[in-house]
């Protein structure tokens, strides 16, 4: 089975064959991870997602690294946190299996995650740390693919909570 890694760091300089962009629905930029990924890439990054002609809530897409040392960049819209009666925790799911389903796909044995949806699109930290690594677990108790994952959280609170979630989900 796979290797769960979380770390805090810059997921922009991070060296693995793919990286997740915490992207919006239109894929064409926008704040915090999604600009900080679209801006370390460089423009032809945008030019490649203008292509994609968008991306659904839980559903990923790829595209090259660019100027990255990513090989991969798969963007993958999460849910905006409304009151958590809206299939948030089904979409948060389902955009961190997709993402691992993608990265497989393309033969991607290392993949890094930003906490997705938990900046501006407000999911409660704990909640989602608990889904991202209960998604990664499973996925990795099943796929042979992927050898790495790893979490690469900004700050030193959401570092805590995928620490701590860790404990909860993970063990040792």
């Amino acid at each position: 089975m796979g290797t769960i890694r979380i770390i805090r760091g810059d997921i922009t300089k991070i060296k693995v064959a793919a990286i997740v962009n915490a992207a919006n629905t239109t894929l064409l930029g926008g704040g915090g991870v999604d600009g900080a990924i679209h801006r370390a890439a460089g423009p032809e990054l945008l030019a490649a997602c203008q292509k994609l002609h968008g991306c659904a809530t839980g559903e990923a897409k790829i595209t090259p690294g660019f100027r990255l040392p990513a090989q991969f960049i798969i963007h993958t819209p999460g849910p905006i946190w409304r009151d958590g009666t809206q299939s948030e925790a089904c979409l948060l799911h389902n955009s961190y299996r997709n993402s691992l389903a993608l990265a497989a796909a393309y033969n991607c044995q290392t993949i890094a995650f930003p906490s997705l949806s938990t900046g501006v699109y407000r999911y409660p930290l704990a909640a989602a740390a608990v889904i991202a690594l209960t998604t990664i677990r499973d996925f990795l108790a099943a796929n042979t693919v992927i050898q790495t994952v790893t979490m690469v959280c900004f700050d030193a609170t959401t570092l805590a909570a995928y620490q701590q979630a860790y404990q909860q989900v993970v063990g040792n």
